[in-house]
């Protein structure tokens, strides 16, 4: 019987209206999905490590002259100016640098290659939040007495490009230095202390030599019990590095940002307001498909009114005479998610090879979200489709009544 009601109903369908519906809602389903999976692709290369997408942060320093020469407290932050910025409309959060106040030397030496290195040096900390490498290694053994440090990145390119080149020595990789225990001397308030150094990471970032503040607190309260860290450097995490209040309010108190932090910030905001329009763009043909298709169904219905009441006066319930235009709709919102999913699919082929080119580490993201995302769209279209089906062909059997 609803073989019979299906062919009497299906006359009026227009093939064109249903294929714009088609086509449209299928472009939409596809930059929707195709935008989430190049965006879990990618996310790895910009929020791992150090990478500058992670979050947006900014170096904040003070501007030299002759007075903060003169006076130690010229260039470092007090605890009002903190607790200022940390107020301020474009601020997420404010950590501050905090310096050794001992005095530092390290020694190291690589068999079989005749380097000895040793050097006075400094250490910072900042809070576990802010560090740019991974956490894993990023504590303090007292037992071992193995300090994990951080270095920057340039200091490597530094030996490797400078000063290994131009005295024919072997060029030093990340994971070889990884291995290379130093020998740390620390001493103050009358004390000396030795400890191994082991280099866990580094940033593009924090350009300083860090230690986990675990160890640099407990440090400055042993080795310089009557004297106060005060930070000289903050990093703070804006809400959006291209906001213009920054720079006014950095300028009004004299303050200054290391390297390009503020630009790479900018970038990574228009980086993602890229990303959010494409998704946009998506989700807005997608709901104009939707409209469509309910123009389509809601004008078939106007169509075929006069034989809805027959069907309904004959005994039809609602539901089963909806039943045919709720598996129409519903079969090709299936139809558009299963050739959107294989459409994404093939475009990552395309793009994937080329990531894992330029960054040969770079793990393959899963593909559920973008799935699932489609998935769910496509379930809350069948169902608002269904709902106005059904609103449709109720109005018309209460009109008969």
């Amino acid at each position: 019987m609803n073989r019979l009601v299906w062919k009497l109903l299906r006359q009026h369908i227009s093939i064109g209206q249903l294929a714009g519906f088609f086509l449209a809602n299928l472009f939409g389903m596809t930059i929707v999905l195709l935008g989430i999976q190049f965006y879990q692709d990618v996310l790895p290369i910009f929020t791992q490590g150090d990478s500058f997408m992670k979050k947006e942060y900014i170096i904040a320093t003070k501007k030299l002259n002759l007075l903060s020469n003169l006076t130690e407290s010229g260039n470092t932050f007090s605890n009002d100016e903190v607790e200022k910025l940390k107020q301020q409309p474009f601020t997420r959060s404010v950590g501050a640098f905090t310096p050794s106040l001992f005095k530092v030397s390290a020694g190291m030496a690589m068999q079989g290659t005749g380097i000895q290195l040793s050097t006075e040096m400094f250490f910072e900390s900042v809070p576990d939040e802010y560090v740019d490498v991974s956490l894993e290694r990023w504590h303090f053994d007292k037992d071992s007495r193995s300090i994990p440090i951080i270095i920057p990145r340039n200091y490597l390119n530094l030996y490797n490009f400078g000063f290994a080149q131009s005295r024919s020595l072997p060029k030093l990789t990340e994971g070889l230095i990884g291995l290379i225990q130093m020998d740390i001397l620390i001493r103050g308030n009358g004390q000396t202390e030795r400890y191994k150094g082991n280099i866990v990471g580094f940033s593009n970032r924090l350009n300083t030599i860090l230690v986990p503040q675990s160890f640099m607190d407990e440090a400055n309260r042993r080795f310089a019990p009557d004297k106060e860290a005060h930070p000289s450097r903050l990093i703070v995490g804006v809400k959006n590095p291209a906001d213009p209040a920054i720079s006014q309010y950095f300028q009004q108190n004299s303050y200054e940002t290391e390297g390009d932090s503020l630009d790479a910030g900018k970038t990574t905001h228009f980086l993602r307001l890229i990303t959010g329009i494409v998704l946009g763009v998506g989700l807005f043909i997608s709901i104009l498909s939707f409209y469509i298709l309910m123009l389509s169904i809601f004008l078939l219905l106007q169509k075929n009114t006069v034989k809805l009441e027959d069907l309904l006066l004959l005994g039809y319930s609602p539901a089963r005479v909806a039943l045919p235009y709720n598996l129409l709709t519903t079969g090709l919102n299936l139809l558009v998610l299963l050739l959107a999913v294989v459409g994404t699919l093939q475009v990552r082929h395309l793009y994937l090879p080329v990531l894992q080119d330029l960054f040969p580490r770079l793990e393959e993201a899963s593909l559920w979200p973008a799935v699932l995302t489609g998935f769910l769209l496509s379930a809350v279209v069948s169902v608002l489709n269904i709902l106005s089906i059904r609103k449709k062909i109720n109005g018309i059997w209460k009109g008969r009544h």
